[in-house]
């Protein structure tokens, strides 16, 4: 398949345990830029867990019609000749259709880019992309939600130790200053 690639997944013998009503599709979608209303998509992947076991992924290199900005390829690795022969995203607007339909749609940020950008780009082509009756599951907002993104829980990250006095301004300062340092040793690449 020239414009395409699907294959069978191998998933974690505890996945294959998870009851699903009806198919879960994780999807993930490199573009043109961070903007879903103005930025086209360039890759689209999904992996498509079914009822009862098993499952297959699909993945679809797209010409965007427009170029792709340089400092976006430097992050993706997808230059405009990757996509210069590849279909555009409204000739593969049905086949995508289809191949979500009657899916419940899982992504890492996937309410605030890929759903978004997803649901333009099916206006764009004139084809119909139905929300009603999918659930969608962010595994972005459950990290957020289940891991804490506090100065407390920064500190016992970067240094290690339990940070026992925060709000107070004097130790929060004293605190940011060791994330800070232990960040620099972290990240060497930091300026």
């Amino acid at each position: 398949m020239a414009d395409e690639t699907q294959q069978k997944q191998a998933i974690p013998a505890w996945a294959s345990g998870i009851p699903l009503q009806k198919p879960l599709a994780i999807l993930d979608i490199e573009s043109t830029g961070a903007a879903p209303h103005r930025d086209r998509i360039i890759e689209l992947s999904i992996l498509k867990m079914l009822p009862g076991g098993g499952s297959e992924s699909q993945t679809w290199r797209i010409n965007p019609g427009i170029p792709i900005p340089s400092e976006t390829s430097e992050i993706h690795g997808i230059y405009d000749e990757d996509v210069s022969r590849k279909p555009e995203f409204r000739r593969l607007a049905p086949q995508v259709a289809e191949y979500l339909r009657d899916c419940d749609l899982v992504g890492f940020g996937i309410m605030q880019f890929d759903l978004p950008i997803l649901r333009i780009e099916f206006e764009r082509a004139g084809c119909e992309f139905s929300m009603d009756g999918r659930r969608v599951i962010d595994a972005k907002t459950i990290y957020h939600k289940r891991e804490p993104r506090t100065l407390s829980a920064a500190h016992v990250f970067y240094t290690g130790v339990p940070f026992e006095d925060a709000h107070s301004a004097e130790a929060d300062v004293l605190a940011t200053y060791r994330v800070l340092l232990g960040q620099l040793k972290k990240y060497e690449d930091l300026p």
